[in-house]
């Protein structure tokens, strides 16, 4: 027995290790037991499918969707094709093999995907592409496909037949082989257009009731858009306000594409009555006038931004936030993020452009003789804006910020009559031209079923139903004339 001697305990006092042959002649063990088990066992179908050839070619993008219609008997189903798991129908010689029958393989396009990427992928010539894109003006929008977009391909025996790109929702791009060549042609589906109808009340806001009453999102701020002359709909909705909306929708077979064109709309407003009906005359000029022929669009508009409170408001007698001195206010502050677009509310000049001391960065129009207005604190003017440019009512001419004497981002906006400053919010703007008294009949003509519709919905004040909206098919408001000359 040895004893540990103190003065050398190298050797009699270090660990015992495992010697490095025994190390590895356990793992060569385990390893052939497992090789001699797994050999007795069947591979299971996901294995098989996982590593197909069919499987690996699929390749799919992040956000895409890949599909295979067949047709039989004349009708077409669409086929999903999952990238991990194979077509069973196709023989694992490729996705070569799902071509040869004549079948359509739709892709839809993914971010960062374009024509070329997509026919590589599924192994078409190049030399095809090219002479597609060649066609020219045809075949240009080929060249500036989105994500989203399906495209669809026929081949037979490995060559490209047929390609169709779908350009929005009723048209479609097609390629055709000729021979050796090419040809391209646009196909537009005409849609059919149908009358419909909403009326609700504000109960929450008018974004939230809207969308209640099946209103899409554009078709709300159509409405707004309508009686934004006369309603600050920041400032002036109130519970129990309510509307109702007579449109049109735009549907491809039985699929309803979008609301289109509003055709008339009423808005009660603190029990104010509002009504507006689309009148087109024979040149195809469209706009909405009153039920007595007035112009609903004004020469200007309530309010130059969309904002989330009023700051200040004009005050003669207004203690300055930073000097701390009773300055007067001549026009009112609209809080809003920096950054938000500032709109022309008429037709005007750009009478200046540039920093005015307090002011900031200000922009101020001239309207013709008589209105003036000023935008002042931007952090920025639009790119086109410059003195002695012409602007329409509308137009982006800068955006908030908090330049000059500001204590945070808002929009500082002043009203002039001949020079005087007035109350934006409260100034009587002045009106568009009423309809032309040659039209004035026609358009009462074409109003009055409209308005009738309209008596009936406030009258109801509830849903419409499917016998309402008989009715208002039944009226035929929309002619060929007017459909060519949508909003």
């Amino acid at each position: 027995m040895y004893r540990s001697n103190p003065n050398n305990r190298r050797f009699y006092d270090r660990p015992r290790r495992t010697p490095k042959f025994l190390v590895a002649a356990i793992v060569l063990a385990i390893s052939a037991l497992t090789i001699v088990l797994m050999r007795g066992q069947p591979e299971s179908d996901s294995d098989q499918a996982q590593f197909t050839p069919d499987s690996l070619l699929r390749v799919q993008l992040p956000g895409q969707v890949i599909t295979r219609s067949h047709t039989v008997n004349g009708s077409t189903e669409r086929l999903p094709l999952e990238p991990d798991v194979p077509d069973r129908a196709a023989s694992t010689d490729g996705i070569q093999d799902t071509f040869k029958s004549g079948d359509w393989v739709n892709v839809t396009v993914a971010p960062g995907d374009n024509l070329s990427l997509i026919f590589s992928r599924l192994t078409l010539s190049k030399r095809d592409l090219h002479d597609i894109v060649s066609l020219g003006k045809d075949t240009a929008r080929l060249k500036r496909i989105n994500p989203g977009q399906l495209v669809r391909f026929r081949v037979i025996d490995s060559k490209l037949e047929e390609m169709v790109l779908e350009l929005d929702q009723l048209n479609s791009l097609h390629v055709m082989r000729d021979g050796d060549s090419f040809s391209a042609f646009t196909e537009t589906i005409e849609p059919k257009v149908k009358m419909a109808a909403a009326t609700t009340e504000i109960t929450q806001s008018l974004f939230v009731d809207g969308q209640n009453a099946g209103l899409s999102d554009a078709l709300i701020m159509h409405l707004t858009e309508i009686f934004g002359w006369d309603i600050d709909f920041a400032l002036d909705l109130r519970a129990h306000d309510r509307f109702s909306v007579i449109y049109e929708e735009i549907y491809k077979d039985d699929e309803l594409i979008k609301q289109d064109r509003i055709l008339a709309a009423e808005f009660v407003n603190r029990g104010k009555r509002l009504r507006a009906i689309l009148y087109i005359d024979e040149r195809g000029q469209s706009d909405y006038f009153s039920d007595t022929g007035e112009a609903m669009r004004k020469a200007f508009l309530r309010t130059p931004v969309n904002f989330t409170r009023i700051s200040s408001r004009f005050n003669l007698r207004r203690k300055h936030p930073i000097l701390n001195t009773i300055r007067a206010h001549r026009g009112v502050d609209y809080a809003a993020p920096s950054g938000t677009p500032v709109r022309a509310t008429a037709d005007g000049r750009v009478k200046f452009v540039g920093r005015d001391g307090g002011y900031g960065k200000t922009i101020v129009i001239q309207h013709g003789e008589v209105y003036g207005t000023l935008h002042a604190h931007l952090s920025r003017y639009a790119r086109s804006i410059k003195r002695g440019i012409y602007v329409n009512q509308g137009k982006i001419i800068g955006y908030v910020g908090k330049s000059g004497l500001a204590t945070g981002p808002h929009l500082h906006y002043e009203f002039r009559i001949h020079g005087v400053h007035r109350n934006p919010l409260t100034v009587d703007l002045p009106k568009a031209e009423p309809i032309d008294k040659k039209h004035l009949q026609e358009f009462q003509r074409q109003a009055k079923p409209l308005l009738a519709q309209l008596d009936i919905l406030l009258a109801q004040q509830t849903p419409p139903d499917s016998s309402y909206v008989a009715q208002l098919n039944a009226l035929e408001l929309s002619t060929p004339a007017n459909l060519e000359n949508r909003n």
